[in-house]
């Protein structure tokens, strides 16, 4: 499910005339996951770190989270690039709509974090912003992805982890590789919001901001 927020809207924001040049475009994040999804789209892009505090704040809920740090990463890019159309993109999960679940960093945790997975249902909420600070420009908005689990035994998991070390995806898994071996099924309306960047959402917003796909 995505649902977008508008915190500023200035309406269109496409340059106007047949001279007008197409802004530079920046994805705020140097996951060469993000980088990836973001070649699809076979536009010219920059790539930059936008160095901000990824932690989460105190009792903050797990959407808030991915739509907070999408905007915080878009925003301190966007401030030292103020004419540049800046992505930003966060990832968060929970484990059947509860318990947050981050990227395991090692394999026990993922081993833990697979466990715990096996016939349970992960859901990814994926925070998207665009921002072009020049002319006031700033979109939010987050897209839902429900991920049932097969029942994994634990040779299955530590087979799975030796051929593909997922330590840096939460959930342990990468669903755009092997991981999709893992799954029995999955509920979503942007099949690229998984790996951390939802494409169809996001040709919107770059619309709207000046940068037409096509």
């Amino acid at each position: 499910m995505a649902d977008s927020d508008r915190t500023n809207d200035p309406g269109d924001a496409r340059p106007r005339g047949a001279d007008a040049v197409a802004p530079q475009l920046i994805l705020a994040s140097t996951s060469p996951y993000r980088r990836a999804v973001l070649e699809r789209l076979r536009i010219p892009f920059d790539v930059m770190a936008p160095e901000v505090d990824e932690a989460p704040l105190p009792r903050e809920a797990p959407i808030r989270t991915a739509k907070r740090l999408a905007l915080a990463k878009a925003e301190a890019v966007a401030a030292r690039h103020p004419e540049a159309i800046v992505i930003g993109s966060d990832q968060t999960a929970t484990l059947d709509g509860v318990n947050a679940i981050g990227k395991p960093g090692s394999h026990a945790l993922a081993v833990a974090q697979l466990r715990a997975a096996s016939g349970h249902t992960l859901t990814f909420h994926t925070g998207l912003a665009v921002v072009r600070r020049a002319v006031g420009f700033e979109r939010v908005c987050w897209v839902d992805t429900r991920v049932r689990f097969r029942a994994l035994s634990d040779a299955q998991i530590e087979a799975y982890l030796a051929r593909e070390p997922a330590y840096d995806c939460a959930g342990a898994a990468k669903a755009e590789g092997l991981g999709i071996a893992l799954i029995a099924s999955l509920d979503g309306t942007d099949p690229t919001a998984l790996v951390g960047l939802p494409l169809i959402e996001l040709t919107t917003l770059l619309h709207a901001a000046g940068c037409p796909v096509l």
